[in-house]
């Protein structure tokens, strides 16, 4: 009996160390996060873009990378991996060390399209990434080179069922949103177009405006510079109201399509197991730099609206339009290898 005392009292006395050590150990794991986010950033910030230079991905990424550059007291780089309607960059980025030192610009395409989409997916978008925040909605511009014998929604869809499989539309990339504006179209206003991919939508924009391609749903920021210098002819935008950018512009669903609406999205991540201490001064940061008057202007300017949430907001958007955007490629018979 006395042996059994001695050796219970034992065992609470090792539980005791234990759970001291634990205490401490714990409060040395709180002060070293707080020592890193306290000295985070102490060298370059890398934000992997999945798309080629010129897109509005690579657009929006340089214009809220200057300002972070500023903000965070350390120079931010902008790495384009293009390929694979974004999952060669997406796998790039969730792969690297969780550290804070290489950020994501993800967007409706690799964040809630191309789980959809893709057999096989190289990384998990929920799982393999921590969201900061959206940084800017896009409205995609329905925009056809001035040679084409269209110049507004009905005209393009009389075309195209007088001569089907004759109309070409460019895209960033197979299922980017780019694509499935394409695709939407198709469906709703029962045209036969064909679809023709590139890797980012900055070289779909220069055989547009070289004529081997007659049309583009392209995100506004990258199409709006050639519809204001007269090197391409606007037909319509694809949200459900019209740009403020381009006012005169009517919407695809009051030009003709009732019912059309499609926006793009885009937004900045870190792998995930980035420490919180981390996330939460780089969300700071960015919140802060999108609402500074001179970035608002630089992204309005491109047909664009700055967006900034909390990370728990974002989390919840993306799921909303995962959903939204797997019943569109469900319903578009699209899939991918």
């Amino acid at each position: 009996m006395t042996r059994s005392i001695q050796t219970t009292r034992r065992f609470a006395l090792s539980a005791a160390a234990c759970a001291g050590i634990a205490a401490i150990a714990g409060a040395g794991l709180l002060g070293s996060s707080a020592a890193l986010a306290q000295a985070y950033p102490s060298k370059p910030v890398t934000i992997v873009v999945p798309f080629a230079a010129g897109g509005t991905t690579d657009i929006l990424a340089r214009i809220i990378g200057q300002a972070l550059t500023t903000e965070l007291g350390q120079s931010v780089i902008v790495d384009n991996r293009a390929g694979a309607g974004g999952n060669i960059g997406g796998a790039m980025a969730a792969k690297a060390p969780a550290d804070g030192y290489t950020l994501f610009m993800g967007t409706v395409g690799t964040h809630a399209i191309n789980a959809s989409l893709y057999k096989k997916m190289p990384f998990d978008p929920i799982k393999d990434f921590a969201p900061l925040t959206r940084v800017a909605n896009v409205p995609n511009l329905l925009v056809a080179n001035p040679a084409q014998p269209y110049k507004t929604v009905k005209e393009l869809i009389a075309y195209a069922k007088a001569n089907p499989g004759k109309v070409n539309f460019g895209s960033s990339g197979n299922g980017s949103s780019i694509h499935l504006s394409g695709e939407l179209f198709k469906s709703l206003a029962k045209v036969d177009m064909v679809h023709v991919p590139y890797k980012g939508s900055a070289p779909a924009m220069t055989d547009l405006l070289g004529n081997q391609i007659g049309i583009m749903f392209d995100n506004m920021p990258s199409a709006i510079q050639h519809v204001r210098s007269g090197k391409l002819v606007p037909i319509a935008v694809t949200t459900a109201k019209r740009s403020p950018e381009l006012p005169n512009v009517p919407t695809i669903a009051e030009a003709g399509v009732p019912g059309y609406e499609a926006t793009s999205w885009f937004g900045m991540f870190a792998p995930a197991g980035t420490p919180g201490p981390v996330l939460a001064k780089l969300n700071s940061a960015l919140v802060k730099v999108l609402n500074q008057a001179d970035v608002k202007k630089k992204i309005n300017e491109q047909g664009a609206e700055t967006y900034s949430e909390t990370p728990e907001q974002f989390a919840a958007f993306i799921q909303a339009e995962s959903v939204k955007w797997g019943k569109v490629v469900k319903e578009s018979g699209a899939s991918l290898d």
